[in-house]
C-alpha cells in the first residue's frame, strides 16, 4: 500500500509520462525512417552495374522523385561521369566505334556515396537528433529537481511547537525524502534505459540498412580519383586527335575522287557536246563559204 501512495505521487507520474513519451516519440521516428531506408535499399538491389546504363533514367527519376533522398541525388548526381563513345574511321575508311577509354565502361563517380548518403543527410536530420541527444539528459534532470522541490516541501512543514507535531512533522518528512530518493532513482533508471533503447534501435533500425545502401551504391557506380579523371581526359583528347589525323589524311584522297567523278560524270560530257557543236557549226560555215565560191565560179 505505502509503495502504491510512493508510484501515485505527482512527481513519480511526471518523470514516467516524460520516459513513455519521449519512447512512444523515437519509436514513430525511428520506425518511419527505417521503413523509407528499407524501400530505399529495395529500389537500389533490383539495379545491377552491367545495366545500370541503359536504367539510369528509370533510377534518375525514383529517386528524383522520392523527397526523402531527392536533395542527396541531386548533388550526387552532380558527380557522375558517363562512359561515352566516338565515331572513327580507320585507315580502311571503315567506320568504327570506341570508347573514350577502354577502362570506363559504366557509370562512375568523382565522389564517394557516403559523403552523400550518410547519417547526417538520410537518419538524423529526419529524426529531430538533438532532442534525441537530449532526452536522458532531460529525464536525468527530473530527478534532482523534484527530490530537492520534495525536501524543500518536506521542511517547510516540520513544526517543533509540540511533542505531537514534532513527530506527525518527522514523519512527514522521513515520507517526503522516500519519495525524493525514490524520483530520483527513476529518474535515473529512466535515463538508463532511454539510452540502452536508442542505442539498440538505432544501430538495428538505422545504421544496419544504411550501410548496405552504401554498399549497394558503391557496387553500383565505381570511384574514380580526380588524377584518374584526368587521365581519361588526356585518353580522350587522343583519341579525337586520331580522329583528325586520320580525316586529314583521307582528304586528299577523298577530295582526287570526287573531283574525278565530277569531271567524268559532268564536265566531260558537257566539252564533248560543247566540241560537237562548234564542229557542226565549223562544218555549217564551211559547207556555206564553198557554196558562195561556186556561185562565183559560175558568174566567170
Amino acid at each position: 500500500m505505502e509503495f502504491l501512495k510512493i508510484l501515485t505521487d505527482p512527481a513519480i507520474i511526471i518523470v514516467f509520462l516524460t520516459f513513455f513519451g519521449i519512447v512512444t516519440y523515437y519509436l514513430k521516428k525511428i520506425n518511419l525512417i527505417n521503413r523509407e531506408l528499407l524501400n530505399l535499399l529495395g529500389f537500389l538491389k533490383r539495379f545491377k552495374k552491367s545495366d545500370l546504363s541503359f536504367r539510369f533514367k528509370e533510377l534518375d527519376a525514383v529517386m528524383s522523385a522520392n523527397p526523402y533522398v531527392a536533395n542527396s541525388w541531386a548533388e550526387f548526381k552532380n558527380t557522375l561521369m558517363f562512359s561515352e563513345s566516338l565515331s572513327l574511321k580507320d585507315e580502311n575508311d571503315d567506320m568504327v566505334f570506341q570508347n573514350i577509354s577502354q577502362s570506363i565502361t559504366n557509370i562512375q563517380t568523382t565522389v564517394d556515396a557516403i559523403c552523400f548518403f550518410n547519417e547526417e543527410s538520410l537518419v538524423t536530420s529526419k529524426l529531430n537528433y538533438k532532442f534525441i541527444q537530449t532526452a536522458p539528459t532531460l529525464l536525468t534532470g527530473l530527478g534532482p529537481l523534484f527530490t530537492f522541490l520534495n525536501i524543500g516541501i518536506a521542511f517547510g512543514h516540520v513544526d517543533f511547537s509540540t511533542p505531537e507535531t514534532t513527530i506527525v512533522s518527522v514523519s512527514g518528512l522521513m515520507a517526503s525524502m522516500k519519495i525524493a530518493a525514490t524520483v530520483s532513482v527513476l529518474a535515473v533508471s529512466a535515463s538508463l534505459l532511454f539510452l540502452l533503447i536508442e542505442r539498440i534501435l538505432y544501430n538495428n533500425k538505422c545504421k544496419i540498412p544504411l550501410q548496405e545502401i552504401l554498399e549497394t551504391l558503391n557496387k553500383l557506380f565505381d570511384n574514380i580519383s580526380s588524377e584518374k579523371f584526368l587521365i581519361e581526359l588526356l585518353k580522350e583528347t587522343k583519341i579525337q586527335n586520331n580522329n583528325t589525323k586520320n580525316l586529314l589524311s583521307v582528304m586528299p584522297a577523298q577530295f582526287k575522287t570526287a573531283m574525278d567523278k565530277s569531271l567524268s560524270t559532268i564536265l566531260v560530257p558537257y566539252l564533248e557536246n560543247l566540241i560537237f557543236g562548234l564542229n557542226k557549226l565549223q562544218e555549217k560555215t564551211v559547207h556555206e563559204q564553198k557554196q558562195h565560191t561556186d556561185v562565183v565560179d559560175d558568174l566567170f
